[in-house]
């Protein structure tokens, strides 16, 4: 998934200035998810909050790399800026010596559950999931997913007919997920449960739509619209591709069978 948050303001500013800021590379990881391999100077778009968890996660870190918060997939920046602003409190918390580790603990559940309320109307319209998410939940956990609220489960007999509004927006879902994570150590943070909700395949095909405002061609900064009607061009994935494994696993069959026959000739 390439889109754009992280580029634009308020959140360049904040992150340039206020943060240090680095990257680690997860697409290998045997819990990531996958996507089309994007170029530097390809399209980006803006998408909902939280699309995407298996593919991009933006840890917020103590200077000690005690995990303070952290936002699965996409979130728009200005919604990343609020969930900065909040890490910054659970810093002043984590840090302030009056506080033993466990009434620390105790605050951190509490806060992220009381930030939920503090989200704007807009950012809770921005973070509901998508709506393939959505099926994917339905269809494969219906009865132990959390990303379905618990009174609305209840009315239901199974996951067919399950409404949009039975699920969790994003935003609500990370923060009561982040509630039981108190100020973890990176090293600590169990990412492939927490980031578990929906399809591991997320990519917007950026590269193929065409910009808003535009009659073709590359956009500039940032993209949206339909996909254009030409032809698909096949992208290279990159991460967990269910595909390319099945043709890595067949060409390492291949090659063994093939050394298996060279020598059984060489035997006789």
């Amino acid at each position: 998934m390439r889109a754009v948050s992280l580029s634009e303001e308020p959140a360049f500013s904040l992150l340039k200035d206020e943060l240090v800021c680095g990257y680690r590379d997860i697409s290998k990881e045997p819990w990531a998810g996958y996507s089309g391999r994007h170029e530097v100077g390809g399209n980006a778009i803006h998408t909902t909050n939280g699309a995407g968890p298996h593919n991009l996660q933006t840890f917020i870190l103590a200077s000690d790399g005690t995990v303070l918060t952290c936002l699965p997939g996409f979130w728009a920046p200005q919604d990343l800026v609020s969930e900065v602003e909040f890490a910054a409190r659970l810093s002043d918390v984590y840090s302030n010596p009056k506080y033993g580790p466990a009434q620390r603990r105790l605050m951190f559940r509490s806060m992220h559950i009381a930030h939920i309320k503090e989200h704007s109307h807009d950012m809770s319209k921005r973070s509901h999931m998508q709506h393939f998410d959505q099926r994917y939940e339905a269809d494969n956990r219906f009865r132990t997913t959390d990303t379905i609220k618990e009174s609305v489960r209840a009315t239901l007999s199974d996951g067919t007919n399950v409404p949009g509004d039975a699920f969790k927006t994003t935003d609500v879902l990370m923060h009561e997920r982040m509630s039981k994570r108190p100020f973890l150590a990176y090293a600590d943070f169990d990412t492939p449960r927490y980031v578990d909700y929906g399809k591991p395949h997320y990519d917007k095909n950026e590269d193929e739509r065409v910009a808003s405002g535009m009659a073709g061609g590359t956009a500039s900064g940032t993209a949206s619209g339909a996909p254009s009607q030409g032809a698909k061009r096949k992208k290279e994935t990159i991460g967990n591709d269910p595909a390319k494994k099945a043709r890595r696993n067949q060409m390492m069959k291949n090659i063994a069978l093939q050394g298996l026959r060279t020598g059984l000739r060489f035997a006789r």
